[in-house]
């Protein structure tokens, strides 16, 4: 099970994580929620009816990889489209903000309560319900096309070269990092099939 989710009888998945993994997963993660940040999202005492008609940002995020986390619905540069792709993400942007932070969030403390209750020297057995590997699933996704762009990855071939990084080169961490949670995120994937 070693680096590898498994399925669970009834539903849900398991994973070996030593100290370390679950240091960096729980760090990343962190990395993450800060990254997508709060949006603009409605005050908890606002109007709840007022609060789902809430508008979200009408532009795409400067930051390259805030923009492969949310992109344009449209990749037409049309004045039309550019104009149906603003309207969709005023009206879609905060909800899949809050969707990303709250997997993210599931992530952090599923390690936290791993960490302080089995946790040993030698790490322990992470066990998901359904619910949680979804969420799981949705934040290694993230995790991966944030690291992805960071590195500038565009195809297959740019990831086969990485491969081959010297450990002297200042992105084999995050190399590491991404080949990991794409190991992490097949096996997952894995274990939500039928």
């Amino acid at each position: 099970m070693a680096g590898q989710f498994e399925s669970l009888p009834g539903g849900g998945a398991a994973v070996a994580l030593d100290e370390v993994e679950i240091s960096i997963l729980r760090s990343l993660s962190v990395q993450l929620m800060e990254l997508i940040g709060p949006g603009d999202e409605p005050d908890a005492d606002a109007d709840p009816l007022a609060a789902l008609f809430a508008e979200g940002p009408s532009e795409p995020p400067s930051d390259p990889a805030l923009r492969r986390l949310f992109p344009d619905a449209y990749g037409d540069e049309s004045e039309d489209l550019r104009a149906a792709a603003s309207d969709f993400r005023r009206f879609t942007e905060n909800d899949l903000r809050a969707r990303k932070r709250t997997d993210a969030l599931t992530v952090v403390r599923a390690l936290d309560e791993l960490s302080g209750a089995s946790a040993g020297e030698g790490g322990a057995v992470l066990k998901l319900t359904p619910d949680e590997s979804r969420a799981w699933l949705g934040a290694l996704n993230d995790l991966r096309l944030t690291i992805g762009t960071r590195l500038d990855i565009q195809d297959d071939e740019e990831s086969e070269r990485l491969y081959r990084l010297p450990d002297s080169d200042p992105r084999k961490p995050m190399v590491m990092a991404y080949l990991w949670l794409g190991a992490l995120q097949e096996s997952l994937v894995g274990t939500l099939m039928p």
